[in-house]
């Protein structure tokens, strides 16, 4: 998967937008003002998504060359993927959208809609 893959896939979900608030190279995106997923614009290595913490443990066992505890961030709600691991674009967009989900399901139900 590409950059501008990712980008466009999360700027597809609802409600979400794209703010460059740690520097100018770290992309993240963002549902009702809560991240799920960032990235470096620059050198697109890895993203760091959010997980459930039993989940982000089972992707790391199973994908250990892909799936790292998230890099600068909470390690049990954030794993860290390497885009260069030969994951497949569609089970990378399906974490994306798991991230996402999961953000959106612990936001108040009046911003859920």
């Amino acid at each position: 998967m590409d950059f501008d893959t990712l980008r466009a896939f999360c700027l597809s979900l609802p409600n979400t937008e794209e703010k460059t608030p740690f520097d100018e190279d770290t992309l993240v995106f963002y549902v009702s003002g809560k991240m799920f997923c960032l990235t470096s614009i620059s050198r697109f290595e890895s993203i760091n998504l959010k997980c459930d913490p039993l989940r982000a443990i089972e992707l790391r066992e199973e994908y250990p060359d892909a799936v790292l505890p998230g890099y600068h961030m909470s390690k049990k709600h954030w794993n860290t993927v390497r885009m260069d691991a030969g994951i497949r674009r569609e089970m990378l967009l399906q974490w994306v959208r798991d991230s996402y989900d999961l953000v959106v399901a612990g936001l108040p139900k009046s911003k859920r809609k």
